[in-house]
């Protein structure tokens, strides 16, 4: 009898254990799959055999961000394909943290930039770059003109503010930009 309730009492132990080893499991690996906060995804594809960074919105849309025509202006190994990959990795990477609110311009070690912010007029810094451009280059021109023909022309989406930095609601821009097809 003893030997019964024993063995019965083990079986129970048995199954408590493993279900919580179960649940501490799929706790772990759902903590570390990444967030896609918002269901955005970006990633780097081709479009007419050129790299282009695009974004596939949370309602399926897909979205051209940039467009890496030229690999003239950046020394080796930064090809137009390593920067698209680069880029794309940091605007998930952005999007992930929470912290791709905003796109704004600025200057980082001297070279002008583009940066992710959670509110206008964050400073860029190597945590919140999204991408540099050539030297010599107005940024917030050169992101106006990147930008415009896909979402900026919607209007409300950008914001200049003192100096010649300006600031783009990144999810506004998103919401008012042409779809890629597919």
């Amino acid at each position: 009898m003893k030997q019964r309730l024993f063995s019965q009492g083990w079986i129970g132990v048995t199954q408590i254990v493993i279900l919580a080893s179960l649940t501490a499991l799929t706790t772990i690996a759902t903590t570390n799959q990444p967030s896609h906060a918002k269901g955005e995804t970006f990633y780097c594809g081709k479009s007419k055999g050129i790299p282009v960074t695009f974004v596939r919105t949370q309602d399926s849309r897909k979205v051209t961000i940039v467009r890496w025509t030229s690999n003239a202006y950046f020394p080796p190994p930064w090809t137009a394909q390593r920067r698209c990959d680069e880029v794309s990795r940091r605007f998930q990477r952005s999007n992930d943290n929470g912290t791709l609110k905003n796109i704004t311009t600025g200057t980082l070690r001297g070279e002008p930039v583009v940066c992710a912010g959670t509110s206008q007029n964050t400073a860029c810094t190597s945590n919140n770059l999204l991408f540099t451009l050539k030297r010599g280059v107005n940024p917030s021109a050169t992101l106006r003109r990147l930008l415009d023909r896909r979402g900026l022309a919607a209007g409300n989406t950008l914001n200049e503010s003192a100096g010649d930095t300006i600031n783009i609601d990144f999810q506004l821009y998103l919401d008012n930009a042409t779809v890629e097809p597919d």
